[in-house]
């Protein structure tokens, strides 16, 4: 198979990098953090310039018509940046979503927004008691008088502090762990009877839990047909888990090559340690498992632009579980190998290191995703059909 990327991918990469280099520099980003600025509009701004927050999107709902490829290059591309700004929730969840899911006249007005970069999504999906379980819906939205009413508890919605936008699933038919029944309502972030509790991950991010009392939505807050939304939930996730294994990878490269330099310019002993035969031995496994990060991450992401609904599913689980157990053991290698140093603020390392811990427990961490894959995707059962 032909790996080759095309020139305009190769463009898009380089353009990318530069500007993670020049513009978007780790000192900058601890200053942010400090000063507690998690969204920059000048960024996000950029962002709409590039082109990128247009890319995966169809030309006729104002996107650039790119490919899940172009997506996992703007992943690995930004992973080195440790980008703070809601790119995967917006663009990739919720897109993803708005794409599979919403009429024609939704798309028009939704998908240009983000195109743009005047509207930003987070995607409100899990309950306090899901436990990354998709169809394990307890919110609900009743249609009174033509208007919907919802109650419910969100958990850990990733980005939703800095997001204009929600996006809430909610059980308007059927029983607990249903796929039936499911549907997704949009509300602006300062809605009346929504309280959003507002918290710092552990890389930076912000996520929020939301508190839904008697919140009223009128008939238009319904994106697509009622009861029908769990498919594309579903879709969108496995777009979001190939692109979060695509961020590990540029990820992991990012550790392996902060490590290489370190090992080159320490000295111990009046020598380089990166002349130390076993330290060498440590950081060619540590190449083996970004080569194997890198293969995986393509696969998902060649899979996304696959006919079979359910492959891209596995193959998004897949990714992950290889990912999580390759991007914690070069995290780890990579910390130690920088001595006590890997463990401070100041140093990138342990920055990169945080965002792999927080990445391989979003929407679902590896024990999940491989019971999952093995259990549920190659025989779904009942009332879980991942499709």
């Amino acid at each position: 198979m032909d790996f080759t990327f095309t020139e305009e991918q190769l463009a898009l990469q380089d353009t990318l990098t530069r500007f993670v280099d020049k513009d978007y520099a780790f000192e900058q980003r601890r200053k942010n953090l400090a000063a507690n600025q998690h969204m920059s509009q000048d960024t996000w701004a950029t962002f709409a310039e590039l082109g990128i927050l247009a890319l995966p999107f169809a030309e006729e709902d104002g996107g650039l018509q790119g490919t899940p490829l172009d997506t996992y290059l703007v992943m690995r591309s930004l992973a080195k940046g440790l980008i703070l700004e809601p790119y995967i929730s917006t663009v990739v969840l919720s897109g993803t979503f708005l794409q599979q899911h919403a009429t024609a006249q939704q798309r028009s007005v939704l998908i240009a927004a983000i195109a743009d970069g005047s509207a930003r999504f987070a995607f409100a999906h899990y309950d306090a008691q899901s436990r990354y379980q998709e169809s394990r819906i307890h919110t609900q939205a009743v249609n009174k008088a033509g208007n919907w009413i919802l109650n419910g508890h969100k958990a850990i919605v990733v980005d939703a502090p800095v997001c204009d936008h929600w996006l809430i699933t909610a059980r308007t038919a059927g029983q607990e762990n249903d796929s039936n029944g499911l549907s997704v309502f949009l509300v602006k972030a300062d809605h009346p009877g929504i309280t959003a509790k507002s918290y710092r991950l552990h890389d930076g991010h912000l996520a929020a839990d939301l508190v839904i009392e008697n919140a009223e939505l009128p008939p238009e807050a319904l994106i697509g047909d009622a009861d029908t939304a769990y498919p594309a939930i579903m879709q969108a996730l496995a777009a979001t888990n190939a692109a979060l294994a695509a961020e590990a990878a540029g990820l992991i490269q990012a550790l392996n090559d902060a490590t290489l330099e370190y090992l080159k310019t320490r000295k111990q002993f009046g020598v380089a340690i990166g002349t130390f035969q076993a330290l060498q031995h440590r950081m060619a496994d540590m190449a083996i498992a970004a080569e194997q990060a890198t293969s995986m991450a393509l696969l998902a992401a060649i899979s996304q632009a696959g006919d079979d609904p359910q492959d891209r599913i596995i193959k998004g689980a897949a990714a992950r579980v290889l990912l999580a157990k390759l991007s914690r053991h070069v995290g780890e290698e990579a910390v130690q190998l920088h001595g006590g140093m890997g463990v401070t603020d100041e140093l990138v390392v342990p920055h990169y290191f945080k965002r792999v811990t927080v990445l391989n427990s979003q929407y679902g961490d590896a024990d999940f995703h491989l019971q999952r894959y093995s259990d549920s995707l190659l025989t779904p059962q009942k009332n879980q059909d991942p499709a």
